[in-house]
């Protein structure tokens, strides 16, 4: 579905991805781990096209996006949930998810998907008027999550989603991210700093260190793996 050949990409003389080359299978969840700085959101902004690599290619069903627009990207079936949530806390709840659908013009879809993102997160139906940046930290991830499935993505990208939440709203976010992969059939592109619960939920998984792939394997293995366990799992 996703093929990254050779990508890098700088900011300014700073190469923050040194030739990275990795897939993403239709219907999977795979996960991205490594250290903080090793390049893991790079990854998912020159995907989404907000940092375009300079050199490489990076191809979504066969087709060339690394030189299309992030417009371009998301109509073509990629929705980013970025680092640390960003959505637009001036607007309601109802509000962000139109601003999701922004692309679409099928008024029936998507209030069917507005009702759908409404069951699997409730909190959001008695918050549905209430200004996004009025939510708790849980909330607007719960409401990053459901503006980018406004988008009707084959491809999810996110981005650190446990960052900064507590334990029992984490759990619930990665049970969502399970039943999204299952029920809409959704490919999962995930970077988690908490790489025990990534690769729990994943299928398969990517390892990073300074800007370079170092290791790939299924992800139950990458559990089992000694390297891993005592690099990022604290074992």
């Amino acid at each position: 579905m996703l093929k990254l050949v050779n990508v890098k990409t700088s900011y300014g003389n700073i190469e923050a991805l040194k030739g990275i080359s990795m897939e993403v299978h239709e219907g999977e969840i795979i996960t991205l781990i490594g250290s903080n700085g090793a390049g893991k959101t790079t990854t998912l902004m020159s995907i989404s096209g907000i940092t375009p690599p300079r050199a490489g290619e990076i191809l979504f069903m066969g087709r060339p996006i690394h030189n299309m627009s992030p417009d371009m990207i998301v109509s073509h079936g990629i929705s980013q949930v970025p680092e640390g949530r960003h959505i637009f806390p001036e607007l309601s709840v109802m509000e962000n998810l139109h601003m999701g659908a922004f692309l679409r013009t099928d008024r029936e879809g998507i209030a069917k998907d507005i009702d759908y993102v409404f069951g699997l997160f409730p909190i959001l139906t008695d918050r549905r008027h209430q200004a996004g940046g009025t939510l708790s930290g849980g909330e607007q991830q719960m409401l990053a999550i459901s503006r980018a499935l406004m988008a009707r993505p084959r491809l999810l990208l996110l981005d650190e989603p446990s960052l900064g939440l507590a334990p029992k709203v984490v759990k619930q976010i990665f049970d969502i991210i399970r039943r999204i992969n299952t029920e809409q059939k959704t490919t999962v592109f995930l970077v988690e700093q908490n790489a025990n619960l990534a690769l729990q939920a994943a299928h398969r998984g990517y390892v990073m260190e300074n800007g370079r792939i170092v290791l790939e394997d299924h992800a139950d293995r990458l559990l089992s793996n000694e390297e891993v366990k005592k690099a990022y799992l604290g074992m």
